[in-house]
């Protein structure tokens, strides 16, 4: 079963394994899989699931709704968010305005068949509103009652500083970013986390198996397997691309082997386990197209790897590793 831990310095526990619903449910897996995903979830204690209103344009929303339904809302904990463009692209149909919020949170809260998410979190940084129209907005959402919690999503440090300052002017509590994380993807070590661990705010990490690549399933030389997400032409082909492109990374990723069998894991569980050696880690992130999938990831909650097997994974994966936090910023569009 799943461990919990808090979601930054409030007094609201999240499950360490949330389930996510980005590139699956609506698009790459039909209704019926996607429910028996969700009930793997909840069969093995996650409490806490992930969407956004621009997965699958909205559809995904509905899908994990229809999912939940009938389930005790107080027993979860819903997280969706809000900046990217729904619906017919207007120019007000994106972005973190005061209108495009005000008007999301009712659709995704209609999508998910609830009165409220536990935490609303802004999908990017908006270079083209005020950050104090965006944040008197969720202060609005809050007060209202429609969220309880605000978090961001690729924000970089000096952007989480800023919208941490404002919510508090506004009574309200910034807990939480939602950046990429993975042995392979580490931008946010050296300025995002020493700045949310300072100002209370947790980690929610998308992609702790890089798409895929940490399991192992893509070998070097070999053609990609059939159905997986590095041939999906609806957006797996491009994020997974850029792990595909570094010549070694793959053989790399084969090395990693004898860690994970010495600690009993698959080398999917391994990566899981590795990023929530991170304390700054609320949770990570899993999908799945398979319930089998939730079922076995779900047992990388609650390991401790061991301070040498860290190093040793570090000098496995050496210079493939990515950490330029530069990264962060280019997550979000200079306009909209």
């Amino acid at each position: 079963m799943v461990n919990y831990r808090h979601l930054g310095r409030s007094g609201l526990k999240i499950s360490e394994i949330t389930y996510g619903n980005w590139l699956t449910h609506g698009s790459q897996v039909e209704n019926d899989a996607a429910t028996a995903c969700v009930r793997a979830a909840l069969d093995s204690g996650i409490t806490s699931f992930d969407t956004a209103d621009v997965y699958a344009n909205t559809v995904a929303e509905e899908v994990l709704g229809e999912a939940l339904k009938g389930e005790r809302r107080q027993s979860l904990e819903i997280f969706t968010k809000v900046y990217w463009p729904t619906g017919p692209k207007g120019p007000n149909d994106s972005g973190l305005s005061r209108k495009h919020i005000m008007e999301s949170i009712d659709g995704s809260l209609q999508r998910l068949q609830t009165d409220y998410v536990d935490l609303y979190q802004a999908h990017r940084y908006d270079h083209e509103t005020p950050l104090e129209e965006t944040m008197q907005a969720f202060a609005d959402v809050v007060r209202s009652g429609k969220a309880l919690y605000i978090g961001v999503s690729e924000w970089t440090a000096d952007q989480i500083r800023a919208g941490h300052a404002l919510a508090q002017e506004l009574g309200f509590q910034l807990v939480s970013n939602q950046p990429q994380y993975s042995a392979l993807w580490r931008v946010i070590e050296g300025e995002v986390v020493p700045a949310s661990e300072e100002l209370g705010v947790s980690q929610i990490v998308w992609s702790p198996i890089a798409q895929g690549v940490l399991t192992g399933k893509y070998k070097p030389g070999q053609p990609l397997p059939e159905g997986s997400r590095a041939t999906d032409s609806k957006g797996g082909a491009t994020m997974i691309k850029r792990f595909l492109d570094q010549p070694d990374v793959l053989q790399r990723v084969q090395d990693l082997t004898p860690v994970a069998q010495e600690l009993g894991l698959s080398l999917a569980q391994l990566a899981v386990a590795w990023v929530l050696q991170n304390q700054n880690v609320a949770a990570a992130i899993i999908g799945a197209s398979r319930p089998e999938q939730v079922t076995e990831n779900v047992k990388a909650s609650g390991v401790e790897i061991p301070a040498e097997l860290m190093t040793r994974i570090d000098e496995v994966l050496g210079d493939s590793v990515i950490t330029d936090p530069a990264e962060t910023a280019k997550s979000s569009p200079a306009s909209r």
